[in-house]
């Protein structure tokens, strides 16, 4: 039971872009499920919206400042590479993805289209990236070709369809209680 355990917190930790996008649809759901009856379309996208925003973008890349700052040897082996001091660099670039995430969460629109569409091409560009390593360098780490392959490719579609259906039913009005 111990083993099991442990091998599930190391694939929560290890997978974290998965994780936070899980936990989004989790905080979602309990937001619409205790909003006003019924919940509209417009209610809807605006809890999930609100929540990917502050999980998938806000708190992923804050969980990839720290493993990338603090734990850039732990981070590149991750991905089957050596350290090199380009971890600091994505770190402080994935803090401000982080940054503009949290404020965004709760925010207009346009931020949430600027939080959204940053991380976005960071992470099309590096599943683009895995792809080359996997054909030419054979590299089929697990930070490679594994989950972080295909939520870097998820996660920005994803939200890219939240911000266009948000754009499509627009946003809910807010009820004074």
């Amino acid at each position: 039971m111990a083993d099991l355990i442990r091998l599930t917190i190391a694939f929560i930790l290890s997978n974290y872009p998965l994780t936070f996008l899980v936990a989004g649809l989790v905080f979602s759901l309990v937001a619409i499920a205790r909003s006003p009856k019924p919940a509209g379309a417009p209610l809807i996208v605006e809890k999930l919206l609100a929540w990917h925003v502050f999980f998938a973008i806000g708190t992923c890349y804050l969980y990839n400042f720290v493993v990338h700052v603090f734990f850039g040897r732990m981070a590149a082996a991750f991905i089957g590479w050596a350290d090199s001091p380009f971890q600091f660099e994505v770190g402080t670039a994935s803090l401000g993805f982080a940054a503009v995430g949290f404020l965004a969460a709760f925010g207009s629109f346009d931020l949430r289209l600027a939080a959204i569409v940053g991380p976005a091409i960071f992470s099309l560009g590096a599943a683009v990236g895995h792809l080359y390593q996997m054909a030419t360098a054979h590299n089929f780490a697990p930070g490679n070709a594994g989950v972080i392959f295909y939520t870097d490719i998820l996660i920005p579609l994803f939200g890219l369809l939240l911000l266009w259906l948000q754009r499509r039913y627009g946003r809910p009005p807010v009820v004074m209680r």
